[in-house]
């Protein structure tokens, strides 16, 4: 994916927001506990995967290098990130006070991220590209970490997400719970093929109609 200057600037801002999230959130943690408590902590939470998946690809479009900046995985990354937006608003929103350190986390991972790289594939990404089998390959991704969540929190008793915790819902809540989240990501993803086809066909027609 090549996306210009202005691509580029945007998509640097978009990986230093995640990056600076990322590291003061482990700052934070490793005030207390040992280097790999810390990423143990951290890595139980998608919003963490996520983010490092974002600051990422976003790291290799701002210096135009690497195949994973290809539309597909950009595209899947975005859908991802918006997820971890989406469900923070909804669900999590308001959980927990915030202050300093932990309140800039929160804005850049939740808030910042989840906003900003939508607004990139809106505007910079190169569209007509994507495939309708795709979101069936960026389910992948969240259902990997649907498994590796329960799994988790059956070896240890703690829970990332409250709507994930089998051992207050039970199994048939929290699998309802993961496939309302199924249907938003899925009808979400072939939506935004949708939106890529149609601007990439029309991008196609006008030239010929010249």
């Amino acid at each position: 994916m090549s996306v210009g200057v202005a691509g580029r600037i945007f998509a640097a801002c978009i990986a230093a927001a995640a990056w600076v999230g990322l590291i003061v959130q482990y700052a934070d943690l490793h005030r207390a506990n040992s280097a790999v408590t810390s990423l143990w902590v951290m890595f139980a939470f998608f919003t963490i995967t996520t983010n490092v998946l974002a600051a990422v690809v976003f790291s290799f479009i701002s210096i135009d290098r690497g195949g994973i900046r290809a539309e597909w995985i950009v595209a899947g990354t975005v859908l991802s990130i918006v997820l971890v937006g989406v469900i923070y608003a909804l669900l999590l929103r308001g959980a927990l006070e915030l202050s300093g350190g932990s309140a800039l986390v929160d804005t850049l991972l939740h808030d910042v991220t989840p906003a900003c790289a939508p607004l990139f594939w809106i505007l910079f990404a190169p569209k007509g590209q994507l495939a309708w089998r795709d979101p069936l390959l960026w389910a992948i991704y969240p259902l990997a970490y649907l498994v590796y969540g329960i799994g988790r929190g059956l070896a240890t008793g703690k829970y990332a997400y409250p709507f994930l915790n089998v051992l207050t819902l039970g199994w048939s809540r929290t699998a309802l719970n993961a496939f309302y989240i199924a249907i938003v990501f899925m009808v979400s993803g072939y939506a935004m093929v949708w939106i890529d086809r149609r601007i990439g066909l029309r991008a196609l027609v006008a030239p010929a109609e010249r």
